[in-house]
C-alpha cells in the first residue's frame, strides 16, 4: 500500500460529474494506491467484498468457476475503469467472482468508507454511482446480447472495440474463454482474418 498518482480517478470523476476540490479530497482521502504483481488475485470468491478497484495501469480479468472446477472469464477491465464484485459489494454477500491481475497492475482501492461518504456528502455522489452502474449495466447487457445473439466470428470481431490492444496483452486461452469457444475455435478466427488480410 503507498500514496500514489491519484490524478487519472480525479479525471475520470471529474468528467462524470461537477465535483468541487473539497470534496474530491474527501473522498480520495480514505483511498490508496496497490501494487499487484501479475497474477496476483485482488478479490476472491467467498469473501465479502469492501472495496471497488479503480485501474491507473495494468489489466484485471475476473472469473468464475462452475460447479466442475472450470474456470470461466467474465470480464477485462483495462485502465481508467473501475471494477469489483459489483452485485456482491452491493448486498455485502461472499463474492461469486475472483479477480486477477494479468500484468503488474496498479489500482486506487476505494474502500466502502469512501464510497458511502461520496454518496452521502458529495452534491452529486448518486450521480457518479449511478454513472458508473450505467456504464456497468450496458457492459453486461451487451456481455448477454454478444453470447447468445451474436456468432464466434462476430464476437470476435467486436471485442477489440470493448478491450484495445487485448489480443498483445491478455493469454488466447483466456480471450477463448471470454468469447466462450474453445482456443483452437479461436486460431481458426484468427488465421481466416490474417488471410482476409
Amino acid at each position: 500500500m503507498f500514496f500514489g498518482d491519484m490524478e487519472k480517478l480525479k479525471s475520470v470523476i471529474g468528467n462524470l460529474i461537477a465535483v468541487s476540490d473539497h470534496e474530491i479530497t474527501q473522498l480520495l482521502s480514505d483511498c490508496y494506491t496497490v501494487l499487484y504483481k501479475r497474477n496476483e488475485i485482488l478479490s476472491q470468491p467467498g469473501v465479502v467484498p469492501d472495496t471497488i478497484f479503480f485501474i491507473n495501469r495494468g489489466i484485471i480479468r475476473v472469473t468464475v468457476t462452475d460447479n466442475e472446477g472450470a474456470e470461466h472469464t467474465i470480464h477485462f477491465a483495462l485502465e481508467n475503469q473501475f471494477i469489483a464484485d459489483y452485485s456482491s459489494f452491493i448486498l455485502k454477500q461472499p463474492a461469486l467472482y475472483a479477480l486477477q491481475a494479468l500484468e503488474d497492475t496498479e489500482v486506487i482501492v476505494m474502500p466502502r468508507k469512501a464510497i458511502e461518504w461520496g454518496y452521502t456528502h458529495m452534491r452529486e455522489g448518486d450521480r457518479l454511482g449511478r454513472l458508473i452502474a450505467e456504464y456497468y449495466f450496458i457492459y453486461q447487457d451487451n456481455r448477454i446480447k454478444n453470447l447468445y445473439a451474436r456468432t464466434p466470428k462476430e464476437r470476435y470481431d467486436s471485442i477489440s472495440e470493448v478491450f484495445p490492444n487485448i489480443h498483445n496483452r491478455v493469454p488466447q486461452h483466456m480471450i477463448a474463454s471470454y468469447l466462450g469457444i474453445t482456443p483452437v475455435h479461436l486460431s481458426r478466427l484468427k488465421k481466416s482474418d490474417l488471410l482476409k488480410s
